[in-house]
């Protein structure tokens, strides 16, 4: 019999996180000497290690259809951000039966999690799993205490690794290893080397097979040599069978490590060719006896050669084990292991933009979203500085990397929620291993910060500071900085403070700063020019990297709209101001004939993020945000005249966009401009709050990012997941016909619809089933089933009011089930007003109730057909059960 366990420990090196325990969990067992290997079924193998008190890990059995491609589209939703807590409630909840392993993951190894290996099973493993877990219950968890651990061990005799190995044999009980010949040999085994010479594959090759087991490693073996595929041959002479030892019978271990994924590739291509070749692992060794032949061993060796000549598609393999195997990793695990860990020697040897590709291409190659391979690149970047300057040209160990990396990992995740989701866990980082630091030499033992709310550690006083503004002209962003400069004792330090205004300077502005920043490195720069877009932003960045500066955006405060991060009440105030202005350095004031133009060209540039989204990428690049008062929050809305003009000069902005010098269309618009704004100047002086209030407001924030006494503001950014929801996608003409019917019908509707060209507005229609940020993983995952199929949706009201209008949608039923949308009132969105976001038609039953909206029946209800979508990877599957088990690493010993 073969037992195969998994080792996971820290003594033999880094990788994704180190556990905080040293332990194995059982992964395979084998029964072996009857011909054809008996590989355990998984009921089987938890059956085993139960009666035995061995240890296990969580397994899940999927057992329909649905709890299948559940499964799947669960794992799409988290393998870009799944942790152990996470990923094990959810597949709890999806699978048809969870059977806990003895070993906790989260408490012996930690949140981060290599992935999941799944592998179709037998229909009947259903019944045979219930069937174990009733007739072997979990075992009580070993309380005595069993001595030493193996951290502890390795400790103390760190200095000869043959030390090292008797240290850890003495700490058995003697009836488990009688004696240390199986692992030293005696003095006559001493005297020759532990290797053995290369020869012994070439002779394990020509050998006679004496069984099946020989024969198929033969076959693999030698395919393996024949065509040169990436992989080492070692053998070993082995010191288990030490007494056995003759002239005719020698005993060796071989070990068989596959170097590059290509020889997979070839491998399978080879087996489509061949079926009955053995599957490859990574990495495995068998026991070899080479023996001269004598007639009772040559009739056996005939009979077990007869039966092998006799292999089909499944020999060698329990039936189980000749079905798919797939293995799932999570991105949180690939970024510690392959990006970082396997990336240093491409950071040190070739350099940073060698180290960019080379991550680049890996996040290809795995097929990382687009917005998980923005964020990556951020980190990786800051994480390849900060590692070259920490170590220079001296490459940090792969050994103990985590002794550098972990710490960074837990600084960066404080910068913001959304960091925090695309590094899942850090800090938990074990303190007490003197195996790894005081056995490598120079790796450098960093103690990471306690977990605070701080984004990030206080700003070094041997350190610079710049101080800059994404803004609109107009934003108050030089009296600011003059009230600063004013200020005493600056921002509660002694450094020299400098404000370089950019209207006053020709030329490029942010060379000029990096000049100056050069020139007094440890000196405060408040950055007097509106830095509005990404381009700027990575200058910036660029900037702080080489002249160990950091960086404060300041930023007016603003609702925003949906698809920008100022609102037009904000947008009303800023060409307000600069209308009212006069010699501006810039021209840029009530003398300009084209200052609404151009205030427009500067909220252009914002186009395309909200509020939130705005606001979290600011504090990703620059781990703090300073927010300016603008507008009182109980302020009046917007006059209806000074919005339409505003919204006329965007859309004649969004048809024209006229270069610098053509503004031929604009004076009309202009004209009106300033009038409406002018009959508006009461209102518009009493929405803004005081500029006294805003100076003492930022010089708070400000010296507080300082002192290091800065919380994340809370910007709800939604999670970034292959999978984001479930909806039923529905045909737009027929919404078109159904409000035409309700035209004609009803007075009301015909009121509501006259000025509002929905052929025109309305390009997409959809009924929301579920939402991975409201209603969770689960939920979206359970329409797995049904993704593909037609859905029938029974509208059954249309409620509108002044700022939006939506059907009441009921949906039908799919394959003889009913199926429901998790939010409170299912609905389908037809129209909103200009800056109402989509998402404000869920209050329209709540202002129905107030009296603030209509509610027109359909009688009877009218049925329309959509398709089921779920935002995903989608993998199809047969209703073969499944079996899902954590999985570090694929070796069959």
């Amino acid at each position: 019999m073969c037992v195969s366990m998994e080792l996971v420990t820290a003594v033999l090196g880094d990788h994704g996180q180190r556990p905080r325990e040293d332990y194995v969990v059982v992964t395979a067992v084998t029964n072996l000497g009857c011909g054809k290997p008996e590989f355990y079924s998984t009921p089987d193998v938890i059956a085993f290690c139960r009666k035995w008190r061995l240890p296990t890990n969580h397994v899940w059995l999927f057992s329909t259809r649905k709890s299948v491609i559940s499964f799947f589209a669960a794992y799409d939703a988290l393998c870009e951000e799944g942790t152990a807590t996470t990923v094990c409630k959810v597949l709890d909840e999806v699978a048809d039966v969870s059977i806990p392993g003895s070993k906790d993951h989260i408490k012996v190894q930690g949140e981060i999690l290599e992935g999941l290996v799944a592998r179709i099973v037998s229909r009947e493993s259903s019944e045979h799993m219930e069937q174990v877990l009733r007739d072997y219950p979990l075992p009580p968890s070993e309380g005595d205490n069993l001595g030493s651990s193996l951290r502890e061990i390795w400790a103390e005799n760190r200095s000869d690794e043959k030390q090292q190995i008797k240290a850890l044999l003495e700490s058995v009980d003697a009836s488990f290893l009688p004696n240390y010949m199986d692992w030293f040999g005696n003095d006559v085994a001493d005297g020759h080397s532990r290797n053995a010479d290369r020869s012994v594959v070439s002779k394990f090759l020509q050998a006679l097979p004496a069984d099946l087991s020989t024969t198929k490693l033969q076959e693999m073996v030698r395919l393996m040599t024949e065509k040169r595929f990436p992989a080492a041959f070692k053998c070993y002479h082995n010191f288990h069978k030490i007494n056995s030892v003759s002239s005719d019978s020698l005993h060796f271990k071989m070990v068989i490590h596959v170097h590059s994924d290509s020889a997979f590739r070839r491998y399978q291509k080879e087996m489509r060719h061949n079926p009955g070749l053995w599957p490859l692992y990574r990495g495995f060794f068998v026991d070899v006896n080479l023996f001269k032949n004598n007639k009772g061993i040559a009739a056996e060796s005939s009979q077990e050669v007869n039966y092998g000549s006799r292999t089909n598609a499944k020999d060698g393999l329990a039936n189980e084990d000749a079905n798919l195997m797939i293995k799932l990793k999570f991105l949180t695990y690939k970024i510690r292991t392959f990006l970082i860990r396997n990336g240093l020697p491409v950071l040190f040897k070739q350099g940073e933009a060698a180290y960019k590709a080379y991550y680049l291409r890996q996040m290809k190659i795995w097929n990382t979203s687009a917005a998980k391979q923005r964020e990556l690149s951020r980190m990786l970047d800051d994480w390849a500085v900060y590692i070259r300057e920490t170590y220079g040209h001296e490459q940090l160990s792969s050994f103990s990397y985590l002794s550098e990396a972990e710490p960074f990992l837990e600084q960066y995740a404080k910068r913001s929620p959304k960091t925090q989701a695309l590094i899942g866990s850090a800090g938990s980082l074990m303190r007490d291993l003197a195996i790894i630091e005081g056995s490598r030499g120079k790796e450098r033992d960093i103690v990471p910060s306690s977990p605070t709310p701080m984004v990030k550690e206080v700003i070094r006083k041997d350190e610079g500071l710049i101080v800059f503004f994404p803004g609109i002209p107009g934003c108050a962003k030089s009296a600011l900085c003059k009230e600063i400069m004013s200020a005493p004792r600056g921002l509660g330090d002694d450094r020299p403070v400098h404000h370089l205004m950019g209207d006053l300077f020709e030329g490029k502005y942010w060379g000029m700063v990096a000049e100056k920043r050069g020139k007094e490195p440890y000196s405060v720069i408040l950055a007097d020019k509106n830095a509005p877009n990404r381009g700027v932003w990575r200058q910036i960045e660029d900037m702080c990297r080489r002249t160990k500066a950091s960086a404060i955006p300041v930023v007016p405060d603003s609702e925003g709209t949906e698809s920008n991060p100022f609102s037009l009440d904000a947008l009303a105030v800023f060409m307000f101001r600069v209308l009212h202005r006069a010699n501006h350095p810039r021209n840029l004031d009530k003398s300009s004939p084209h200052a609404g133009y151009v205030l427009l060209k500067f909220y252009d540039l914002y186009h395309g993020k909200n509020r939130n989204e705005f606001e979290a990428e600011l504090i990703e690049r620059f781990g703090s945000l300073v927010k300016m008062p603008l507008l009182e929050p109980n302020r009046a809305p917007l006059p209806e005249c000074v919005r339409s003009t505003l919204q006329k000069g965007l859309d004649l902005y969004g048809r024209l966009k006229p270069t610098q010098d053509t503004y031929s269309e604009w004076p009309e618009w202009e004209t009106q401009l300033r009038e409406t704004l002018l009959q508006n100047v009461e209102y518009l002086n009493s929405i803004q709050v005081s500029f006294e209030s805003s100076v003492e407001s930022v010089l708070k924030q400000l010296k507080a990012v300082v002192k290091g006494e800065y919380t994340t503001p809370n910007t709800e950014q939604p999670s970034f997941g292959t999978i984001v929801y479930a909806a039923v996608n529905l045909p737009v003409s027929s919404f078109l016909a159904l409000l035409d019917t309700l035209d004609g019908q009803d007075p009301k509707v015909e009121g509501f619809l006259k000025d509002k060209d929905l052929r025109s507005s309305l390009t997409q229609a959809h009924l929301t089933l579920a939402h991975k940020r409201s209603h969770g993983v689960t939920a979206v995952a359970n329409y797995g089933p049904y993704v593909n199929k037609n859905v029938p949706i029974n509208m059954n009201a249309l409620l509108f009011s002044e700022k939006s209008a939506a059907l009441e949608a009921e949906p039908g039923v799919v394959d003889g089930e009913k199926l429901s949308s998790k939010n409170e009132w299912p609905h389908v969105t037809l129209w909103t007003a200009k800056g109402v976001a989509a998402k404000e038609a869920n209050v329209l039953p709540r202002l129905l109730a107030e009296g603030k909206a209509t509610r027109v029946e359909i009688n009877p209800p009218i049925t329309i057909t959509g398709v089921l979508r779920v935002f995903l990877n989608f993998v199809l599957v047969g209703l073969a059960s499944l079996i899902f088990y954590f999985n570090f690493v694929s070796c069959l010993c």
